[in-house]
């Protein structure tokens, strides 16, 4: 018996005349995690996707456990017993979180009638071993990102999967959940279960993987030891360039204009009090554990949630905002965090997502300027550097960091003053997340103001002129960035614990 569970053997794909991936190669065995490494855009979804069936290669062989198998849907793959969590989640929002881990497979008594309360106590213990303390009769749309994260690992360690797939599956998690997960996976290994595990935070790679596969621009560079190689041995492999991670030295700050101020602002049980002010060329971070408020602060403020009560002031004038076309009006735009199902539309194409919220400059006697609208797609493409085989192209075809960028482009063409960056580089590369820092910097420079929200404590020190940290919903301090400002200060404060 061989203990290689997986081969992918000079896989190839074309879309349209175009190769996103050329003789790809990847192994797996038995109890390992084999981390898949590359640049947003380098073909990494593209392998996963057809070996989880959602695409068809255009050459190549797999074999599993050592027979060559075809693979030409998703059945075809869950029969295989592969599995895979998606970054961009596979559940129904408006079903409770039992009803998502059986459906298709519920468990019936013998007149064929789904036994309900067996699928609740099933989905209970499913939940305890992921570390989710919450009710399984509970809805999918009432759940954070992160609890949803652990809903589709504990849908995959249910189905008994041979082969498992994690894309990103920490992005959106604390660090106690992060523990726990990387419990589960040391537990699945034990059983023998090989996991491909694709992550871009060199810190989680080395404490979880045994070997890596980097890919870049559809092609094989190397397969490596982890523990044989260095962080920007890996780096320089994945773009083909040295990325820095330095502090940015230059601020834009103009202190003496308040471009945004808001006061007392709360929310049922959401938030409570949060006042703050943001300077015109401000980067202004926000950090905090998840479930601290900082998405439902943002969404308050652009009115999406209804405050109970607060007040927000934009250049001196106090404004009712009670939906999100106010706060466009208002020239505040929020980019969420969920770019599949709040960010894009992702059965459109790249001109049509780019162009959207500047429109009203498109039309002409109540048309849209054809002609107009795709110039407009084009330049955008260029000036953002967004990675796209035209600008028809489908948005759903385009990697994580090439939506994001379009949904920036997007909103810059609007002509916004205030931007709230909502975790702006999650599931994003290296090399990407520093070509979105660099636009940020632009529109800091061109004196625009910026909230970023983000669990990346790195990124928001690299970033921030000044830190708001969140707790249980409340402003646990604002911290000014100089020297003296670390992760552990940060931490403190995101706990509850204030730093003496």
């Amino acid at each position: 018996m061989t203990d290689c569970l997986l081969e992918m053997r000079n896989i190839s794909k074309e879309f349209s005349g175009v190769w996103v991936l050329q003789d790809v190669n990847l192994s797996l065995n038995k109890g390992e995690v084999h981390v898949l490494l590359g640049e947003n855009g380098a073909g990494k979804s593209t392998l996963i996707k057809i070996l989880s069936g959602a695409y068809t290669k255009t050459s190549g062989e797999i074999l599993i456990n050592g027979e060559k198998v075809d693979i030409k849907n998703p059945s075809d793959a869950f029969g295989y017993k592969i599995g895979v969590i998606y970054q961009e989640f596979n559940l129904n929002p408006f079903m409770s979180i039992y009803e998502n881990l059986f459906l298709g497979k519920e468990y019936t008594n013998a007149l064929g009638v789904i036994d309900k309360n067996r699928c609740i106590k099933e989905a209970k213990r499913a939940l305890e071993r992921v570390g989710l303390d919450v009710s399984p009769r509970t809805l999918v749309k009432d759940l954070s990102v992160a609890q949803m994260q652990l809903v589709e690992i504990a849908k995959a360690i249910m189905s008994q999967v041979q082969i498992l797939v994690f894309d990103e599956p920490t992005a959106t998690l604390t660090e106690r959940e992060i523990e726990k997960l990387f419990q589960i996976i040391c537990e699945l290994r034990t059983n023998g279960v090989g996991i491909i595990y694709i992550s871009h935070r060199m810190k989680e790679l080395k404490q979880i993987g045994d070997r890596c596969t980097v890919l870049r621009d559809g092609n094989y560079i190397a397969t490596v030891k982890l523990s044989e190689v260095e962080d920007c041995d890996l780096v320089r492999m994945m773009v083909g360039r040295t990325v820095e991670f330095e502090k940015r030295t230059e601020s834009f700050i103009d202190k003496n204009e308040d471009v945004l101020s808001v006061e007392d602002l709360s929310c049922r049980n959401l938030i409570e009090g949060i006042s703050f002010t943001l300077k015109k060329g401000e980067i202004l971070g926000v950090a905090g554990l998840v479930g601290s408020g900082r998405t439902e602060m943002a969404k308050c403020i652009i009115g999406e949630y209804k405050p109970t009560r607060g007040t927000i002031t934009i250049k001196g004038k106090q404004v009712k905002i009670k939906e999100p076309c106010d706060a466009i009006s208002h020239g505040i735009v929020y980019l969420s965090e969920d770019r599949k199902n709040e960010g894009l539309i992702v059965k459109h194409d790249v001109k049509t997502n780019a162009t959207l919220a500047g429109l009203d400059k498109l039309i002409k006697g109540g048309l849209i300027n054809t002609e107009k609208e795709e110039d407009c797609a084009n330049d955008l493409v260029k000036q953002f550097n967004i990675k796209t085989n035209g600008i028809k192209m489908l948005i759903k075809h385009l990697s994580g960091g090439n939506q994001q960028k379009v949904v920036i482009a997007k909103w810059v063409n609007s002509g916004a003053d205030i931007y709230i960056f909502d975790e702006p580089t999650r599931g994003i590369d290296v090399g990407a997340r520093q070509e979105i820092y660099s636009i940020m910097e632009d529109l800091a420079r061109a004196g625009a103001s910026i909230i970023m929200i983000s669990s990346d404590l790195v990124e928001i020190i690299k970033m921030s002129d000044r830190v708001i940290v969140m707790h249980q919903g409340k402003v646990g301090g604002i911290l000014e960035n100089d020297v003296n400002l670390c992760q552990e200060t940060i931490l403190n404060y995101a706990i509850g614990r204030q730093c003496k």
